[in-house]
């Protein structure tokens, strides 16, 4: 294995391991496994890109370290010569963290000097300039993240973010200085002759922008940020002879459908609404969640009442009828009573009626969802959208997966989803 990623959670993970898998146009990617939580056994030998997919964007601090390192010492004992930390493209954490203190223990295992920042994303409208995020023409706190039920993001500086959580000190490389080449943003980024280890955020707002950033990591033992900053690392493998690059092949997976959605972004909600102008729909109240009026097999009873159709089932609101819920419920008891819920779902759905083919939205509820079917590893596949890879699992049943991000995906994104995995 060349390259290890740990992400903090599991729609992330996929994200990224689409991006190594697919590499940059024309030269192909590295073989990816994407595993679900920390492996017990080695890496098989032809896997040159393992992504391990924590659900720690939402822990304590110190929990979400914990599971960090052992994700980096299991990658490092597989033969991994660069650690990726991956997290949103919107940079989801509080000021007490978690992304800056996983930095801090990452950066002080690995004996990194100078980490890169930059969690910007293009494709999806996430760009970073002078140090601050955008989700498309608005900055990161005036997008709608303001509004996220578990970290809101109220600062769109990220070096103020990132220096109110890690201890390691924060620096910036502009973007006048990222386009000047990847010869020139390496000598910039160790222009400091400290010997001390910083985090510097670097600007990127364009994918050719990424494409220099990721070649000046070159050899770096520790990089860090969305996806897409992981787009140019299999050339630097590619070119230095240690693997061949070229398209992977796929598997094509048939049979019966089901998808689950439970974010609550506004991308999310647009979705929802455009395919419930063609397929069946189920919206879950929240006040019978709570109150238990609802269970995982009146979930199954309309998946399964609606086969052929694409059925859909989803827990999503407007930011209003969230912000009502959770004054009354709190938070992390919804949090936790929705995931165990389509968790419970999703099991039924796939090892007792033979669902197939599963399409999940929203981060959280991907991680209750793979964690409750006990997958533990998955191909990454064909790019079903931007950051959204198809996913599969071999098993006396072959599973195909899609786990969606919340502000990601197509307006069509869960139709489109289902005719992709079944090879349409």
């Amino acid at each position: 294995m060349l390259i290890g990623v740990i992400a903090d959670d599991f729609t992330g993970a996929s994200d990224i391991a689409v991006t190594l898998s697919k590499g940059l146009p024309g030269e192909g990617g590295l073989s990816t496994t994407q595993y679900l939580g920390v492996p017990v056994q080695p890496a098989r030998s032809e896997v040159e890109a393992g992504v391990i997919a924590l659900k720690s964007r939402s822990l304590p601090a110190a929990e979400a370290v914990r599971q960090s390192l052992a994700a980096c010492e299991w990658l490092l004992d597989q033969g991994c010569q660069q650690i990726v930390f991956k997290y949103c493209s919107t940079f989801d954490s509080t000021d007490k963290g978690n992304i800056g203190p996983v930095l801090d223990a990452l950066t002080k295992r690995l004996e990194a000097k100078r980490v890169i920042v930059c969690p910007a994303f293009p494709a999806m409208g996430r760009t970073l300039y002078q140090g601050n995020l955008f989700v498309n023409d608005r900055p990161l706190n005036e997008s709608g993240m303001e509004h996220h039920p578990l970290t809101p993001m109220k600062d769109a500086d990220v070096r103020r973010l990132l220096s109110r959580q890690a201890e390691t000190p924060v620096r910036h490389v502009s973007w006048q200085q990222v386009v000047k080449g990847s010869e020139s943003l390496r000598s910039a980024l160790h222009a400091d002759a400290s010997e001390a280890a910083h985090l510097v955020v670097v600007d990127a707002i364009s994918d050719h922008d990424l494409t220099i950033i990721g070649i000046s990591a070159a050899q770096a033992p520790l990089i860090s940020g969305g996806s897409g900053i992981a787009m140019a690392l299999p050339h630097n493998f590619i070119k230095a002879g240690q693997a061949k690059g070229g398209m992977q092949d796929y598997p094509v997976v048939q049979g019966p459908t089901a998808i689950l959605v439970g974010s609550c972004s506004g991308a999310t909600r647009g979705q929802i609404e455009e395919h419930q102008k063609q397929y069946p729909v189920l919206a879950l109240d929240i006040q019978d969640v709570m109150n238990s009026r609802v269970n995982a097999d009146d979930i199954v009873a309309f998946i399964c009442g609606h086969q052929g159709s694409l059925p859909l089932v989803y827990s999503s609101g407007d930011p209003e009828s969230v912000r009502q819920a959770q004054q009354q419920y709190g938070q992390e008891s919804i949090s936790q009573q929705l995931d165990a819920l389509f968790g419970e779902a999703a099991r039924k759905l796939v090892h007792e009626q033979g669902i197939q083919r599963l399409v999940v939205g929203g981060g959280e509820t991907s991680g209750a969802v793979v964690s409750a079917l006990d997958l533990h590893s998955l191909q990454v596949g064909e790019e079903i959208d931007p950051g959204v890879p198809a996913l599969f699992h071999s098993a006396t049943r072959p599973l195909a997966l899609a786990l969606k991000s919340g502000n990601f995906g197509r307006r069509d994104f869960f139709s489109h989803a289902l005719r992709v995995l079944g090879g349409g």
